[in-house]
């Protein structure tokens, strides 16, 4: 099925759901399915944007931003996943309790609003990945139409550019919880520092960054063809200075740049509890 087959089911799909409460982050996935959703539900599709220390911060008036750029209803609110230690301690399933804490507070906020259908920008390319908040999303009948519709992530690009999207070519966006390594804490300092560590790599020009945290230590990701550009001595030198200023005792630049799913090389299958059902069958 072609792209543009695909956007016309997307389009039925959400047509048949009447009314939609949509899962929006600003990325290139929400994005393109708020838009999609606002197209052909209008008033009757609502956004929902969530703050917490895990959303990048240079992220938050950009997605409003967008949002406001095709006419979409937006609701801002904020998520509490600190206050649960399930969360805190970092375990494999980590994003089940995040996942469950946005859809929770969503559902909330959505009851006021008497809005239906829980939806998400979760796409085809999704489906081979270790996603363990696709357990909270199941439990809460959240759907996901761009993989109900089979949309892969380069489809959602190009039609996303089609559309005059402008986020049609950006960075994969991703909680900054996904910094840490499985079983190292996280607390709202060490967010305070990855975050910070990457808007500053953002604003020197970097893409697909990832300031990866363990203890005392960051492991730098940006885009591989950028690579040389971060190793040349003066830019080097600067960002050393500027993460041993936010807290950082040890910098290391990852020579292989940000790859999608690098934090699970390390993670056997045998150690994810009840995989069987962490993912959505194809």
């Amino acid at each position: 099925m072609k792209a543009g087959e695909k956007l016309t089911l997307l389009k039925a799909l959400l047509k048949e759901m009447g009314e939609v409460t949509v899962a929006y982050s600003g990325g290139v996935d929400s994005t393109f399915l708020l838009k999609v959703a606002t197209d052909v539900l209008k008033d009757k599709a609502m956004g929902v944007l969530a703050v917490s220390p895990t959303f990048p911060s240079r992220e938050y008036d950009r997605a409003i931003e967008v949002a406001e750029s095709f006419g979409a209803s937006l609701r801002i609110i904020d998520t509490n996943e600190l206050e649960d230690d399930n969360f805190i301690k970092n375990p494999v399933n980590r994003c089940y309790f995040c996942k469950s804490e946005l859809f929770d507070c969503i559902a909330k906020m959505a009851e006021d609003q008497r809005f239906r259908n829980f939806v998400d920008g979760s796409n085809q390319d999704d489906l081979g990945d270790h996603r363990p908040g696709m357990k909270a999303l199941k439990e809460r009948n959240v759907r996901s139409p761009l993989q109900e519709a089979g949309l892969t992530k380069q489809e959602i690009r190009k039609l996303s550019k089609e559309f005059g999207l402008p986020t049609w070519d950006k960075d994969a966006l991703a909680c900054l919880s996904s910094r840490f390594p499985y079983g190292e804490s996280i607390s709202r300092e060490k967010l305070r520092m990855v975050d910070e560590a990457e808007s500053f790599l953002a604003d020197l020009g970097f893409r697909n960054i990832r300031a990866r945290h363990q203890g005392e230590t960051v492991n730098i990701e940006v885009d591989p063809a950028q690579i040389p550009q971060l190793l040349e001595s003066q830019t080097r030198r600067a960002v050393e200075e500027y993460l041993t200023s936010i807290g950082y005792k040890k910098i290391h630049i990852d020579p292989e740049g940000y790859r999608r799913g690098k934090l699970n090389d390390a993670l056997p299958s045998t150690e994810i509890p009840n995989a069987e059902n962490l993912r959505i069958a194809t």
